[in-house]
């Protein structure tokens, strides 16, 4: 069960930010259009990269040896570090949404929201790779439950942020709310690099 709650921790705290994908779903709740089908793709996309990376790494653990673990650990430090920093040195502006061209096409809709989410190398580089290479040592219950706690994090995230889009879209705009998740997003992640660079020592 803390492995679940990992999991659910780390994807909520990737998957919290200011992007093309996350405007994109708040624009489309605020339209009122097909709000269930962009929840769903998005969910599901996330829930099938954050499974990928995780039978990824456990595949490639079949040819790890000490010295190839080293180099994924210090490559996971590094990310780790660079994830933060990003966070540290973020800039809040305010998000403008538009709302007012609405597509009454389904495939158009379908199609776009893949491209937001498989278009963006962000989710390459923070769902496969780190929390594949991230619970690489776990064994395969607990990457199980890992991976389920994080693709229910995106589960939970999408359709929120889809179905009460325009209460997020008012706090969306609040500097000082993505300033305070930033602090606690770069206080979970520096916890986690800490883990790391114990591995590493």
């Amino acid at each position: 069960m803390d492995y679940l709650l990992l999991g659910f921790l780390t994807g909520l705290s990737l998957i919290l930010a200011i992007g093309a994908q996350n405007i994109f779903v708040i624009e489309q709740g605020l339209k009122k259009q097909y709000i269930f089908i962009v929840c769903l793709i998005c969910s599901i996309s996330d829930l099938l990269l954050i499974f990928l990376g995780i039978f990824l790494f456990q595949y490639l653990n079949n040819f790890f040896t000490p010295t190839i673990e080293l180099i994924f650990n210090i490559l996971l430090f590094i990310f780790l570090l660079h994830f933060i920093w990003g966070k540290v040195r973020i800039k809040i502006s305010e998000t403008s949404f538009n709302i007012n061209n609405k597509t009454n096409n389904l495939p158009t809709i379908i199609v776009k929201t893949l491209s937001f989410t498989f278009l963006n190398p962000h989710v390459y580089s923070d769902t496969v790779f780190f929390l594949g290479n991230f619970s690489k040592s776990f064994s395969i219950m607990d990457k199980y439950y890992f991976g389920i706690g994080a693709a229910i994090a995106s589960f939970l995230f999408f359709f929120s942020i889809g179905y009460l889009s325009k209460y997020f879209s008012k706090y969306l705009k609040s500097i000082k709310i993505w300033e305070r998740i930033n602090y606690l997003i770069i206080l979970f992640m520096s916890i986690l690099a800490l883990s790391v660079l114990m591995e590493i020592i």
